[in-house]
């Protein structure tokens, strides 16, 4: 009896670790950063996640879902993290960190040829801005004292709403513009921030395992795959 309550413990000890070495990664439609093709969720920051994983040897998912669902997750439900995730002062004590995926600006865009202009953020206030609920961007405007916002569940939605002139502006990583310019017909206004941006796990993540994801992070970043993975989808550093 005493073998079989012993075996039966080390068997749930060995399920509540292996349970605990599982992690949840969450993101949103953002291309190229993060999207689907078909069943596949691709991106620059997905390939990243992937190769870090596999070098910290963490088991793990990935999910795609909206944002606001996305975040409110990593918030509330242990070993989920969210990606990519901008580290603001307000989020710093909100998540542990592994960063950066990228360092990045945030534009402010418009149509080309709407007329809209704005040579800093107080004249951009005049005009109706798209972002996405609970978006780092949606934040960063109400800061900002933006108060004409239509806000969206996803980045796609509101490119449609800019581009069929139902918004005046929208935020947009400057990384992302540099390629999305090359098709559509936008031009940029003014900068609305710039932010590192990177995986917010729950706060009560494994510091342990925290640690095997930076340090696999550290090392795509060293040995240039970061860069290499930039390149793959068209992007290119931040100066």
């Amino acid at each position: 009896m005493k073998k079989l309550l012993l075996s039966t413990l080390l068997s749930l000890t060995a399920s509540a670790h292996a349970m605990a070495g599982a992690v949840t990664l969450v993101t949103e439609e953002y291309p190229p950063f993060s999207y689907r093709d078909g069943k596949t969720i691709k991106g620059a920051s997905v390939e990243q996640v992937e190769m870090l994983m596999k070098e910290a040897g963490i088991e793990y998912t990935i999910e795609m879902m909206p944002w606001a669902r996305a975040f409110n997750l990593a918030q509330t439900t242990p070993m989920n993290c969210v990606f990519t995730t901008a580290h603001s002062a307000k989020r710093d004590a909100m998540f542990k960190w592994v960063e950066p995926l990228l360092v990045d600006r945030n534009i402010l865009i418009t149509r080309s040829s709407s007329g809209v202009t704005a040579r800093n953020l107080e004249e951009a206030k005049h005009y109706t801005v798209g972002t996405q609920r609970e978006d780092y961007t949606e934040v960063t405007l109400r800061e900002n004292g933006f108060s004409k916002l239509d806000v969206t569940t996803d980045f796609n939605a509101t490119l449609r709403k800019l581009l069929n002139g139902r918004i005046d502006m929208m935020p947009i990583s400057e990384l992302y513009f540099d390629k999305l310019k090359a098709d559509q017909p936008l031009e940029k206004v003014t900068v609305l921030s710039s932010q590192p941006m990177g995986i917010a796990c729950e706060k009560n993540f494994p510091s342990d395992l925290l640690a095997k994801m930076q340090a696999a992070l550290n090392k795509l970043i060293s040995d240039g795959t970061q860069q290499t993975v930039f390149r793959k989808y068209g992007l290119h550093s931040a100066d």
